[in-house]
């Protein structure tokens, strides 16, 4: 299976090479105003990549970090407090008749 998984990411860093490699053009932009840059179309592709990856990774880990707070929080007041002891009702014991 590793060998499977190791074949597929080199066929992908293969196709990503011939796609740089046959698009390396460049690009201009125009900014604001009159400003312009001009850039690689693979470099553009990627940091507009990385520009998308980033809010959200941002957003999971606020919510893991806010996640594990809590958790320590609650295990803390659980560790701090000794645990209720369970109580199990009794039903009153019934005396037989020696009949």
């Amino acid at each position: 299976m590793q060998f499977l998984k190791t074949l597929f990411w080199m066929a992908v860093a293969v196709v990503v090479a011939l796609f740089a490699w046959v698009n390396w053009n460049p690009v201009t932009l125009n900014l604001w105003g009159d400003l312009q840059a001009d850039i690689k179309i693979p470099v553009l592709l990627l940091a507009v990549l990385i520009l998308g990856f980033l809010p959200p990774f941002v957003i999971l880990r606020g919510k893991l970090w806010s996640a594990r707070r809590r958790i320590e929080a609650l295990e803390r007041s659980m560790s701090s407090s000794p645990p209720a002891a369970a109580t199990i009702p009794v039903a009153p014991a019934v005396e037989e008749d020696g009949l």
